[in-house]
């Protein structure tokens, strides 16, 4: 059983009370959280690591407690997404683990969720950041919805770490105008409409 030891959290709240134009009559919240932990595959290739999964459940239940919290409960989230920085001696694959647990943990707490948890990844070194992908619960195309959050820490990921990371938004963004699906015509029915 690999160990991913936590090193940091960070939680993050943003409050957009308008883009330049005239301001929503509530502000637009969107809030991310972070952790860096120890990557137990680093500076060697390993074949199976599929069931580390498993091990990253916990995390990711956590973690999805906390941002879930953060946003006010889950009847306030209509939008999610994921990411992972994997520090150096890492690969990529190391940050593809985080789909399970980070998603699945997302979407038992926000009900329903019928869509993909979109998601982001990439290799990097101490300081790296990433655009953490959003899109709406239940439907992929509701164009309102996409956006994405800057994640990052300053002093992370380090050589051996990978920075996982979930992002949540209530809200499309504050001055939508591309057309399109709207929120309020979503049927939830297949995850897309």
């Amino acid at each position: 059983m690999p160990e991913f030891r936590i090193r940091r959290t960070a939680l993050t709240v943003e409050e957009i009370h308008h883009e330049g134009g005239p301001a929503p009559h509530t502000p637009r919240i969107r809030a991310s959280i972070v952790a860096v932990v120890s990557n137990p595959f680093a500076g060697r290739y390993v074949a199976d690591i599929q069931g580390a999964m498993e091990d990253l459940k916990p995390l990711g239940e956590t973690m999805a407690s906390r941002l879930v919290e953060a946003m006010g409960g889950p009847g306030r989230v209509d939008a999610y997404g994921k990411g992972a920085i994997v520090g150096e001696g890492g690969e990529i694959e190391h940050g593809a683990l985080w789909h399970v647990p980070g998603g699945y943990a997302m979407r038992a707490l926000v009900s329903p969720s019928k869509a993909i948890v979109p998601s982001a990844m990439k290799v990097g070194g101490m300081g790296a950041r990433l655009d953490v992908p959003l899109g709406h619960v239940n439907a992929a195309y509701v164009r309102s919805h996409f956006d994405a959050m800057e994640v990052g820490l300053p002093d992370g990921p380090r050589a051996g770490e990978i920075l996982f990371a979930l992002a949540m938004s209530q809200g499309g963004r504050v001055h939508s105008r591309m057309g399109g699906l709207e929120a309020w015509d979503v049927t939830g029915e297949d995850g897309l409409r």
